[in-house]
């Protein structure tokens, strides 16, 4: 491989997404609690979204995630090789089926997700290729990883090849329950192993164990060399150690569908990032591709991302 050969790399869960349209009704009748975790099927999961967006923005980009050699895993693979990301992890000949998700998008437009990991949780360091993780500028990982025991160790492994080659790690935390469970070890993460922190509000207070934002915005700032906060219908918070900047959100006609809205800012952020463009500038360009997902149904975008940042920046 040439050195560089892609922009950012990503490592996440699996997970074929299956969306649907429910009422209040019925996930008080289910004893649902919505907002928690995030029919259209495609293939999912919160590292995957990224990197198609990564794709759709004209960057370069691969996946490490494990499926089974089953027709949900295959129709995976498709799927996101389709969307022009490179999706080199084997998949499994036999044990756990590919993972699914049922996301149910209440009127209000918030999700509830409902997870089977299945293959994902057999993803192990094997799977990560030094090649890979030493030819891409940023590797990013996904924060819901750390709950299997194999693939925590395939993360600690992308992080060390990764800075050993001086390039970019960079984490998402991904939902305030994985932080709670997973708060000592994210903390050491976040001061010693992570240049780019991604959070929302809820995530970053968590991880802080603050009463106020602004509180978890100076001690984040101590720690990481960069931290990009979303904070939904407020914007964003990009914070380095000299600067913190605050960007609005990219104002839409009507909110459909928020699922994979924080993973769409990831790869808007990365796709400048990788490209040597400003925070602010990323952060803007993140918003922008969280504002087109959450105006339709699904987290794949329905127009083309990289002619609507090049009207809008140039």
């Amino acid at each position: 491989m040439n050195s560089n050969r892609f922009d950012v790399v990503t490592v996440g869960n699996a997970i074929m997404d299956v969306l649907v349209h429910v009422n209040e009704a019925f996930l008080a009748t289910h004893a649902l609690h919505k907002g928690t975790m995030p029919a259209v099927e495609c293939s999912g999961g919160s590292a995957a979204n990224t990197a198609v967006g990564i794709a759709a923005l004209g960057g370069q980009v691969a996946y490490v995630g494990k499926v089974n050699d089953d027709p949900l895993g295959r129709a995976f693979l498709y799927d996101i090789n389709t969307a022009g990301v490179q999706c080199v992890t084997p998949p499994l000949r036999e044990g756990p089926p590919t993972g699914r998700c049922l996301i149910l998008v209440t009127p209000d437009a918030q999700r509830t997700m409902n997870t089977y990991l299945g293959a994902c949780v057999a993803l192990g360091p094997d799977d990560i290729d030094p090649a890979l993780i030493q030819n891409a500028r940023i590797t990013y990982l996904e924060g819901y990883q750390w709950d299997a025991p194999m693939a925590k160790e395939a993360i600690r492994k992308a992080a060390d090849l990764a800075r050993a080659s001086r390039k970019k790690v960079a984490l998402s935390l991904s939902d305030p329950f994985c932080v709670e469970r997973h708060r000592v070890e994210f903390y050491t993460l976040v001061r010693y192993h992570v240049d780019i922190l991604f959070a929302n509000e809820a995530e970053i207070m968590s991880l802080y164990q603050t009463t106020t934002f602004d509180d978890a915005v100076q001690a984040v700032r101590r720690h990481c060399v960069m931290a990009a906060i979303s904070r939904g219908e407020k914007g964003s918070v990009i914070t380095t150690a000299d600067t913190v900047h605050v960007i609005d959100a990219v104002p839409v006609a009507r909110v459909v569908d928020t699922t994979g809205a924080g993973d769409l800012f990831a790869a808007g952020f990365l796709y400048g990032l990788s490209q040597d463009k400003p925070p602010a500038l990323c952060a803007r360009i993140g918003s922008l591709c969280a504002a087109e997902i959450i105006g339709h149904f699904g987290a794949r975008p329905e127009r083309s991302l990289a002619d609507w940042v090049k009207e809008r920046f140039g």
